[in-house]
C-alpha cells in the first residue's frame, strides 16, 4: 500500500524504518517487482505495509509489516528478494482515541 506522508511519520515513529523516497533510483524497479507501495528499509531488509483486514468499514487503521527482501551482505547494501513474509508486526496508521 502507498502511504501518505502522515502515515509514513506514524510508521517511522513506531518502528526503526526508513521510507525510500519516490525519487530514489531503486524505486521504479521495486514498483515493477512488487507493485505500488511505500518501501521501507530496516535492519532486516526491505518491507512494505499491507492493510490489516480486521476493520469491517474498509478504513485502514492498521497495517501488517511484510518483509520482501533480506540484506545479503554485512554492509547492508545488497538485498536478496524472497516470497513476501509477514513479520507479525502491526503499525497503527490512525491515532488511537
Amino acid at each position: 500500500m502507498k502511504l501518505t506522508s502522515e502515515q509514513v511519520t506514524r510508521t517511522t515513529n513506531q518502528f526503526e524504518v526508513q521510507a525510500l523516497p519516490d525519487s530514489h533510483p531503486a524505486v521504479p524497479q521495486l514498483k515493477e517487482l512488487f507493485g505500488e507501495h511505500t518501501f521501507l528499509l530496516d535492519s532486516n531488509g526491505l518491507n512494505i505495509l499491507e492493510p490489516d483486514d480486521a476493520n469491517p468499514r474498509g478504513h485502514v487503521q492498521a497495517a501488517r509489516v511484510v518483509n520482501l527482501a533480506n540484506w545479503s551482505d554485512e554492509t547492508l547494501t545488497r538485498l536478496a528478494p524472497h516470497e513476501p513474509e509477514p513479520t507479525g508486526d502491526i503499525v497503527e496508521l490512525v491515532p488511537m482515541h
